[in-house]
């Protein structure tokens, strides 16, 4: 990606280096590479996109304590490249949603911290990956996070990493728009395999909105290029669930599914970089087979 010069966000709350105290304890995470360590979110049930409701109810408490922490140079970099995806995704959504929508953005925050984190939802690890708390507003990021994803299952480059902040923005959209209360109260409300399945349309509906913010990045910017959407829709395929569960355990339970496949994934990712339009990413009022 040509992000040189680009600005970065003020919205941001840098806690690296921080301790969150006792965590909440559930398996939920982003764009998933804990999935390959806890079996696939224990047991398929919780998504990144319900981090937020779900950990309400659990409380936790701790508190915040400065440890003796040096950021590498890598992780500082990671760290710049990360604002700056922030400020893109307020200038893109800010147009979107005048555009589209016809209302103000109102853009989340980023909080970078290292091993576990105390948030408006409760208490968290790393382990759980990215994910985004409803009860603040805010996406939640290990930096560590997009080395593990080199390292664990190939997925590189910038516009990968762009991909995963811009899920998780994704996730404050809904939640602006809606779908995030009303997807969380259908799946407390449902048997498991539904509520997995509602979840599935929340994280591709997730994707689609990344693709929608890398449409907008790309015309208004110049920032993207061929290699950077085949990076991002390498990233997509990997993190299906069907491609994690086959490589943490050598089969796959579909009714355990919580974020789609590989192929869903990158449909709905590269249907949001194609059009760029909101009309397009309605996964809820279609069968489940057609997603």
């Amino acid at each position: 990606m040509k992000m040189q010069g680009r600005r970065t966000s003020s919205n941001v709350d840098d806690r690296r280096g921080m301790s969150g105290g006792a965590a909440a304890g559930l398996g939920i995470g982003g764009i998933l590479i804990a999935g390959l360590v806890m079996l696939l979110l224990n047991g398929g049930k919780l998504d990144m996109g319900s981090l937020g409701s779900i950990l309400e109810q659990a409380g936790g408490g701790g508190t915040q304590v400065t440890q003796d922490y040096q950021p590498t140079a890598e992780e500082e970099a990671l760290a710049e490249f990360s604002k700056q995806i922030l400020a893109s995704t307020e200038d893109v959504w800010t147009k979107v949603f005048r555009e589209q929508v016809g209302a103000e953005y109102e853009p989340p925050k980023m909080v970078l911290f290292t091993s576990s984190v105390q948030t408006g939802c409760g208490g968290a690890t790393a382990s759980v990956g990215p994910f985004y708390c409803s009860a603040d507003r805010a996406l939640y990021i290990d930096l560590s996070f997009f080395s593990q994803m080199k390292q664990q299952l190939g997925a590189d480059g910038e516009f990968a990493y762009a991909y995963v902040i811009a899920h998780e923005v994704g996730h404050h959209v809904e939640n602006l728009l809606g779908t995030l209360n009303q997807v969380h109260q259908k799946m407390q409300t449902s048997d498991q395999t539904t509520a997995n399945q509602w979840s599935v349309r929340l994280e591709l509906q997730a994707d689609f909105l990344a693709g929608v913010w890398g449409y907008h990045e790309g015309k208004m910017f110049g920032s993207i290029d061929q290699q950077d959407i085949a990076n991002a829709i390498r990233c997509s395929k990997v993190i299906g669930d069907d491609y994690l569960q086959k490589k943490s355990q050598g089969y796959t339970v579909p009714d355990a599914f919580t974020h789609g496949t590989s192929a869903q994934r990158e449909k709905w990712l590269k249907r949001g970089l194609q059009t760029g339009d909101l009309r397009y990413g309605d996964t809820y009022n279609i069968s489940y087979s057609q997603l």
